[in-house]
C-alpha cells in the first residue's frame, strides 16, 4: 500500500464524517427547536414552488448540436428550469443586498 492509497483512505473517512455531520447535526438541532424547522421547511418549500414555476416557464427546445451530444427535450427543460431558478434567486439576493445597504446608509 502506497502513501497515496493511505491518504485516499483517510480522505474517504473524513468525507464520510463530514457527510454524516452535515446530515445528523441539523436533524438534532431541528428536534431541539421545532420553530426553526418550520422556517427551514418554509424556505425549502418556497424554493420547490419557485422551481416548478421555472419548469412551467421553460421550453424544451433542443438544437441539432445538443441532440448530437445526447441532450433530450426533458433534460433541456430541466436545465432551463434550473437556470431560471438560479437567475430568480440571484436577482432576489442582489435586491436584498442593495436594499440592506441603502437601509443601513439611511440609518
Amino acid at each position: 500500500m502506497s502513501s497515496i492509497d493511505i491518504g485516499l483512505y483517510i480522505i474517504y473517512v473524513v468525507f464520510g464524517v463530514a457527510v454524516l455531520s452535515a446530515v445528523l447535526l441539523p436533524l438534532i438541532n431541528a428536534i431541539k427547536s421545532p420553530g426553526a424547522l418550520v422556517k427551514s421547511l418554509a424556505g425549502v418549500g418556497l424554493l420547490v414552488v419557485l422551481f416548478f414555476v421555472a419548469y412551467a416557464l421553460s421550453t424544451g427546445e433542443v438544437t441539432p448540436q445538443a441532440i448530437a451530444q445526447g441532450v433530450t427535450e426533458s433534460s433541456s427543460k430541466m436545465i432551463s428550469a434550473g437556470l431560471v431558478t438560479f437567475y430568480i434567486v440571484f436577482l432576489i439576493a442582489a435586491i436584498g443586498v442593495i436594499f440592506s445597504e441603502i437601509n443601513k446608509a439611511i440609518k
